[in-house]
């Protein structure tokens, strides 16, 4: 008489459990506006565990990783940007950080993980769509909203992109926020700098913020400059007829296991490291994330 043997499978992994792990997750910024007035584009959605948040399982085997280019910016006449490229991993999405706006015609929404930079008629919202903690903050705009201004308040500069540190309420980007997820504090997340329209303001406004903003241009006809790679910074408004919006600066997705995890990342343009305390799988482009257990 034979016997029966039911034969059990785990998957992929073979049997090796899922491993919660720490996370930043940095969307691509958005592009900032071109000519008079240009608004600076929101930084990228930044969304992170760490020190202390709620981590994120990742399974055996292969993990697919996407991670957000930056918004391409336009030259046309009183041209928006364009909105930048979400990040995501596991159950965790950034948004693209918001187009700057121009005009506040219909078409220019400007809103994102950071709001894009506004005229008048109001800026784009941040943390859309709502996250908890928000992913990012609104963007500024001249006259509303606690807004900058210029030099000539008839017509002022471009609002100023939000940024995961705080809101924009001037014609500069808004600061992003520090982590240390590396071991070492990185800023990331910057709003791009509004464009002028006739002449910089006192104190430089249209700076980018810190964690990545482009400048806002303010010399004649000079394109907003752009977001940095890596760190999801909006790109800053352009200024007079031929001031193209800066391009927005691409995300970034970093996850932290513990040292003896099974790591290995493609293509190579992503890289893993180890302390002795932790290992780092870092995704500059998007990717693949394979885990082999020892976690």
């Amino acid at each position: 008489m034979g016997f029966g043997y039911q034969v059990l499978g785990f998957g992929a992994g073979g049997g090796v459990p899922d491993l919660d792990v720490d996370f930043l997750v940095v969307a691509g910024g958005g592009s900032g506006a071109s000519n008079y007035h240009a608004g600076g584009a929101g930084a990228g959605g930044y969304r992170t565990s760490f020190p202390g948040g709620t981590k994120i399982a990742i399974s055996a085997g292969a993990n697919t990783i996407t991670v957000g280019a930056g918004g391409s910016g336009n030259n046309g006449p009183y041209a928006p940007g364009n909105n930048g490229g979400v990040s995501t991993v596991s159950t965790i999405t950034s948004a693209g950080g918001g187009a700057g706006r121009h005009t506040g015609a219909p078409s220019e929404i400007g809103n994102g993980g950071s709001g894009g930079g506004g005229f008048y008629t109001g800026a784009g919202q941040g943390n859309v769509p709502p996250t908890s903690p928000p992913q990012g903050n609104r963007g500024g705009a001249p006259g509303t909203d606690g807004g900058g201004g210029g030099p000539n308040p008839t017509f002022p500069n471009g609002g100023g992109g939000g940024g995961a540190g705080s809101i924009a309420n001037d014609t500069g980007g808004a600061p992003g926020s520090a982590n240390n997820i590396t071991g070492s504090s990185v800023t990331y997340a910057g709003g791009g700098g509004g464009g002028g329209v006739g002449g910089p303001n006192p104190g430089s406004p249209n700076a980018g913020g810190p964690g990545g903003g482009g400048t806002g241009s303010t010399s004649t006809n000079g394109a907003g400059g752009n977001g940095t790679d890596g760190l999801g910074g909006g790109g800053g408004g352009g200024m007079q007829t031929n001031g193209a919006g800066g391009n927005g600066g691409s995300g970034r997705i970093i996850i932290r296991g513990p040292a003896t995890a099974a790591f290995s990342v493609s293509p190579p343009t992503n890289s893993v490291t180890s302390d002795p305390s932790f290992k780092l799988a870092t995704f500059n482009v998007s990717g693949t994330l394979t885990y082999d257990g020892g976690g």
